[in-house]
């Protein structure tokens, strides 16, 4: 199972390398978003507005990124996994993609903020590993929406339709989590527990979608 898993992600990023205007396109989303971000503020945002802008920046990026992953899947293509892959091991191999792409374009997302819109973060490192314990979390949300969407007409409304009230409480819970990187002080193991509440909820959505998917896939 493992071995195929990893065989359907290699054939993931081997389908992103050769398309690469999609990946660049939103490179170029993100890279546009910050620079008008720069030039509508005159100033360098508070710390505050700094997190919540960014998080705003990665909840759309994520969408932009991750809903391609089941709408650009043909039914041809579809029927032909599913005569060599389980549903489980389908999930898990798209789950796993989108969350390296999505990592990807938190870090660059990052780099970003940090050149245009300065540096408020006072613990570089801990806000790192948040960004991608959010992205992560981002990412296994909207690919399961991606796969309901791809089973409803290829409504790519829907992805925003079902994933936003799905996801506006774990956004809040990473700008929350975040503020300990500008060195906000947290009561004793509150920031563990916050932590562990995020990746809880990561857990639940692929616990969620091995057990939803393939009530879909038989469709």
């Amino acid at each position: 199972m493992f071995q195929r898993v990893l065989t359907l992600l290699k054939k993931d990023l081997l389908l992103e390398l050769r398309q690469q205007h999609t990946f660049y396109g939103v490179l170029l989303y993100v890279a546009s978003t910050i620079f008008v971000l720069y030039l509508s503020l005159p100033d360098a945002p508070e710390s505050q507005v700094w997190n919540s802008l960014f998080w705003v920046i990665q909840l759309f990026v994520c969408v932009n990124t991750v809903a391609k992953s089941f709408l650009a899947e043909s039914r041809g293509r579809m029927l032909y996994f599913y005569s060599i892959a389980s549903p489980v091991e389908f999930i898990l191999g798209k789950l796993l993609f989108n969350v390296l792409l999505m990592m990807l374009m938190s870090l660059v997302g990052l780099a970003l903020f940090f050149f245009f819109l300065d540096n408020p973060v006072t613990d570089a490192f801990r806000f790192m590993g948040i960004v991608l314990l959010g992205g992560t979390g981002l990412s296994l949300v909207f690919t399961l929406m991606s796969a309901i969407a791809a089973k409803a007409q290829q409504n790519a409304a829907l992805i925003a339709i079902l994933g936003f009230p799905v996801i506006l409480p774990q956004l809040l819970l990473l700008m929350r989590l975040s503020r300990a990187a500008f060195g906000e002080i947290f009561r004793e193991g509150a920031l563990w527990q916050l932590a562990g509440l995020t990746a809880g909820l990561d857990i639940l959505v692929v616990v969620m979608a091995i057990i939803l998917f393939p009530y879909l896939w038989k469709d």
